[in-house]
């Protein structure tokens, strides 16, 4: 996915858990249902409460992946 394909971007960059994923709860929440938000974290504690998010909800964890250092999810809304 190209930077033109997301919705929205949350930089979530520098923020410590649980901040990443409420952060992005709460983008997700305002966006249309189908769009697509991109969250970059740098807490590696974020990739377990992502997954574990994902899991339990109806948004689409579409990829998580890491790049230069930051972690970063593609979630489409539900």
């Amino acid at each position: 996915m190209v930077s033109g394909e997301f919705d929205q971007v949350l930089d979530a960059s520098g923020l410590n858990c649980p901040l990443p994923l409420l952060k992005a709860k709460q983008a997700l929440n305002r966006l249309q249902s189908g769009a697509v938000l991109k969250v970059i974290a740098t807490d590696a504690g974020s990739v377990r409460d992502f997954k574990a998010y994902t899991d339990q909800c109806d948004h689409e964890l579409l990829q998580s992946f890491t790049e230069d250092e930051r972690f970063i999810y593609i979630i489409r809304r539900s």
